[in-house]
């Protein structure tokens, strides 16, 4: 449909998970389009996290927070985008989402239906939730023909970070990395039934510090309790970030990290496009909806008959999925990924 667009807007998602994901439709345009311009419109909060995306511009920023409509912010700024782009691509299938391009008057339009649409998007595309299946795949198909095979071929997400940001944050946050670095992310924004308990978390902690491992506990502030409570079972060799990074710092830490072990989050995104060593834990998500798509990356779940449930808590009341996935499980994954994480002796399941 028309000449080749040069200059391209994304409409990024809200949350870390699937704004991390967007980067794979980046490089799907960038192969697609060469010398094309890709800038992603971005809650002011992810600015940092588009800054370390291979491929993108800039970020473009608007404040209007998650749910609200925004709507004289969202007129002002199309304002300002007016004549900027050729084409636009709104990952979200919110209404509110698709009226920022709509009022920039840019050409095409694509997007999925969704909350009444039709006039907001001009590249209109029905979503076939069981030819994709994964977040990603949505993602990267807005990116390719309408007529394109489908599920698609998805490039692994992808951050890049720099070393003086690196310095930056170990600076600013007086921490030390003179040892193999642990990172535990215990949190999960959705809900109790996504987040493996805490003392779980400490077990594999407290294996590593013995090993000689520093463990840095993070998450959102949200998390500060929980990650203190993990910290303090494993004893000195822990410190809990949680709440006391920004996101960019986040990302930039993480990057440091020699195994990662993660609830399905945004930070458990974040590791995989790092190509950090994870373990990635799923209770009532699906590992096939969002799974973490970097070779480095093992999933670890009970696939009980009653998970993935998607609720926020457990339907059950027992929460099997997570309190039965034990730590021996999650390390032997890790062992998986690092032959040596036993200080230069190959672990074997049992050995613990």
């Amino acid at each position: 449909m028309g000449l080749s667009p040069s200059r391209i807007l994304l409409v990024g998602p809200s949350w870390v998970g699937d704004m991390v994901m967007a980067q794979s439709l980046v490089q799907v345009l960038i192969r697609r389009f060469p010398g094309a311009e890709v800038d992603v419109l971005a809650p002011a909060w992810s600015a940092a996290l588009v800054a370390r995306m291979p491929g993108v511009r800039r970020a473009v920023t608007i404040s209007a927070g998650h749910g609200r409509l925004g709507l004289w912010e969202r007129l002002t700024l199309a304002r300002r985008l007016h004549g900027s782009y050729d084409q636009a691509m709104v990952l979200p299938n919110s209404l509110k989402s698709a009226l920022v391009p709509f009022l920039a008057r840019i050409p095409r339009r694509a997007g999925y239906l969704g909350e009444c649409r039709y006039g907001l998007l001009n590249d209109p595309r029905k979503l076939d939730k069981h030819r994709l299946p994964m977040t990603v795949q949505r993602f990267v198909a807005l990116g390719l023909p309408k007529d394109a095979s489908h599920p698609p071929d998805v490039p692994a997400p992808r951050l890049e970070v720099h070393a003086a940001n690196v310095q930056n944050a170990l600076t600013e946050l007086n921490l030390d990395v003179g040892r193999d670095i642990l990172i535990l992310c215990p949190g999960a924004e959705y809900g109790p039934a996504k987040r493996w308990p805490a003392e779980h978390f400490a077990e594999v902690g407290r294996v590593l510090a013995g090993w000689g491992w520093k463990v840095w506990v993070m998450g959102s502030a949200r998390d500060d309790e929980t990650a203190q409570t993990v910290c303090e079972l494993i004893g000195p060799a822990a410190v809990n970030l949680a709440g006391r990074t920004s996101l960019a710092q986040a990302v930039d830490l993480i990057s440091l990290a020699r195994a990662v072990v993660s609830n399905d989050s945004g930070l458990m995104h974040v590791a995989a496009a790092l190509n950090r060593p994870l373990a990635a834990i799923y209770g009532s998500s699906d590992p096939g909806f969002t799974p973490p798509l970097s070779p480095t990356s093992r999933v670890v779940s009970m696939g009980l008959k009653c998970s993935p449930c998607f609720q926020r808590q457990c339907p059950e009341g027992h929460l099997n999925c997570l309190r039965k996935l034990t730590p021996d499980r999650v390390l032997d994954r890790l062992a998986e990924l690092i032959p040596d994480l036993d200080t230069g002796r190959p672990v074997k399941a049992g050995e613990r």
